[in-house]
């Protein structure tokens, strides 16, 4: 019997460059390679329509995105009501499929009751609010902290529609134990990614590499931490690469002879610089979610050093070095330039990454979920 399934996105998944686009993306890819038909309803903002999703959807529907400062001004988080629109609801209800709904962004309708004979899962990619509090943390526009503040407020008190969901699939260790106390009905549900095996080289790079989306505060906050405390004292090379870099932070690494930017490398580029890397350095200071980046390091890099917060409980500890301080990070650098990358420690991630992260075995885990809810 088929199975079809509709998925509402917060953005259009395609091209899959950074973060959450890269989970919803990378789901639809592997849920259609199982054999589903989904129909795949996304809010247009700042990317144009994607043909390519139509490989992997059976029919893929576009809504625009009302922002603006009035919806500001909603008791309901911005990020939720400038995602209200009636048609989504209409499409939702003309389909009696089971309902993924992305992050508590995509939300608006998920306690209709127009949608009470749907199976509604929401895929949680953080822990909202918390997430937001970070930012208003590293924020220095006084406005935007003030959004961030007022966004993590309603956020909280939001969060509670998630009672309504049938099931919540959650995309860390960390989250999964937070939203299964709250609500009683969370799966881990690792984070989907564009890699089906390990692709570590044994032997050695040649440099240090930080990669990100640099318009993003998070690794923003990030670079700056390791500029001021670990390029200008270590004499190995650092590529810096990434999204948008701000003319502040090109006009920092340009005055630091050992360091070089890469602004917006495309996934080639960025998948060479990773893998031909010698460690990838891995700092966060948001203990959200889980940061799709160390993913990719794992999976493509050699040695990765991360802080506590980076791999907090996302059972990916023991295949990083930890560094907390600078010191630990400069001595670890040190100690890491001084050895090659084995294939024993290839060989540690492929057992670990290729089972728990399989994006075949994942998906077939959320079809397992619907299929008992449906016999049920």
């Amino acid at each position: 019997m088929e199975t079809a399934l509709q998925i509402v996105a917060f953005n259009i998944p395609y091209p899959a460059d950074y973060g959450g686009v890269i989970d919803v993306f990378y789901k639809i890819k592997a849920l259609s390679e199982c054999g589903v038909s989904i129909y795949l309803h996304c809010f247009e903002y700042n990317r144009p329509e994607a043909f390519e999703l139509e490989e992997y959807c059976r029919k893929v529907y576009y809504y625009p995105r009302k922002k603006g400062l009035l919806h500001q001004l909603s008791i309901k988080p911005y990020i939720v009501i400038t995602r209200k629109n009636e048609q989504l609801l209409k499409n939702l209800n003309a389909i009696q499929a089971p309902i993924i709904f992305e992050g508590l962004h995509s939300c608006y309708f998920l306690n209709y009751s127009s949608l009470k004979n749907h199976l509604r899962l929401v895929r949680t990619h953080n822990i909202e609010h918390d997430y937001y509090q970070n930012l208003r943390k590293v924020e220095r526009n006084l406005f935007k902290k003030l959004f961030y503040c007022i966004e993590a407020c309603k956020l909280r008190n939001y969060e509670k529609v998630l009672k309504n969901a049938d099931h919540l699939l959650s995309i860390s260790p960390n989250d999964n134990l937070y939203f299964d106390r709250k609500f009683g009905n969370s799966h881990f549900s690792p984070a989907f990614h564009p890699f089906n095996e390990i692709q570590s080289k044994a032997g050695k790079g040649d440099y240090i590499l930080f990669h990100g989306n640099l318009s993003v505060a998070e690794n923003k906050q990030a670079v700056n931490f390791l500029i001021n405390n670990i390029f200008t004292k270590v004499c190995q090379k650092v590529i810096v690469a990434g999204k948008n870099p701000s003319n502040e932070l090109i006009r920092k690494i340009e005055s630091i002879p050992n360091v070089e930017l890469i602004a917006n490398p495309d996934g080639i580029r960025m998948d060479e610089l990773i893998e031909n890397a010698h460690v990838c350095l891995l700092p966060t200071f948001q203990d959200t979610g889980l940061k799709l980046k160390l993913l990719a390091s794992l999976f493509a890099g050699r040695f990765c050093i991360a802080n506590s917060p980076m791999v907090n409980k996302t059972g990916l500890e023991h295949l990083c070095e930890l560094a907390d301080t600078p010191a630990e990070m400069i001595d670890i650098i040190n100690r890491l330039f001084g050895q090659d990358f084995t294939a024993e420690e290839i060989e540690k991630r492929r057992i670990i990454l290729e089972d728990e992260f399989s994006n075949h075995r994942n998906a077939l885990k959320i079809l397992q979920i619907i299929r008992n809810s449906s016999v049920s």
